[in-house]
């Protein structure tokens, strides 16, 4: 899986310089960036990036408020503090940053933050024991609404909101779909794309598109096809074996 990166950095030629460097890595994807720390905290929720490198001197919300923030929450991503002040690498490591970076870059010293990041990203998580949920509260719009999770077909990212479909009906929630799959984590759920999560039960065939990715046609008449990435393509194809 690539690793989604998001920049926070109001300075032009800053930004360019950052994403340069960032695209020689191999398995890197460059999200939208932001320009300040109130725009951050709201493209986050958007796109759902594994690490943010962040401005510290940010107009509005400065960086180490709104890691603050991020932090605060019960998913959030990585977080890679960037600088021209040498004497905020304390405040960067009281607030658990990956690295802290000096500008002008240092490729040699982006490799090595990169590396940090993957060791970071790929190391097993110690999860509590979990038992099937046999229901699901979602908040859709201003009530809320209890859901049986055998009977999601799928939920897509529309915007600031997930479409929750089941069997009879929609729900749009502000709920992301990475707390989304978290809640379903004991149910045959897949996220086949930064946008859709799926239940595999109710998948039908799987279609070649191109460029390695696939369609999945799910069970049941006007069912849409839900788009299937490259990078998620061989995962899918395993689960779908076992």
């Amino acid at each position: 899986m690539p690793i989604r990166v998001m920049i926070a950095e109001d300075e032009r030629l800053a930004r360019e310089e950052l994403s340069y460097l960032l695209l020689q890595e191999g398995d890197v994807e460059l999200l939208p960036y932001a320009t300040n720390g109130r725009e951050l905290l709201e493209m986050v929720d958007v796109h759902e990036p594994d690490v943010v490198f962040l401005d510290m001197k940010m107009p509005e919300l400065e960086g180490a408020q709104a890691a603050r923030m991020l932090a605060s929450r019960k998913q959030h991503p990585l977080i890679v503090f960037c600088t021209a002040y040498e004497e905020f690498a304390i405040d960067a490591f009281k607030l658990y940053a990956v690295d802290y970076l000096l500008k002008p870059m240092e490729p040699k010293r982006l490799v090595e933050t990169m590396q940090r990041i993957r060791e970071r990203l790929v190391k097993p998580k110690v999860e509590p024991v979990q038992t099937k949920r046999t229901k699901l509260l979602v908040e859709d719009n201003s009530r809320l609404v209890v859901i049986d999770p055998v009977t999601i077909v799928y939920a897509v990212r529309e915007e600031r909101y997930v479409q929750i479909v089941t069997q009879t009906a929609t729900y749009s929630t502000r709920m992301t779909l990475t707390q989304l799959a978290e809640k379903l984590f004991a149910y045959d759920f897949f996220r086949t794309h930064k946008s859709y999560l799926v239940n595999l039960q109710f998948v039908s065939e799987l279609e070649p598109w191109f460029n390695g990715a696939y369609n999945l046609i799910l069970k049941g008449e006007g069912r849409p096809r839900i788009p299937v990435s490259r990078t998620s393509a061989k995962d899918l194809l395993k689960r779908l074996e076992e």
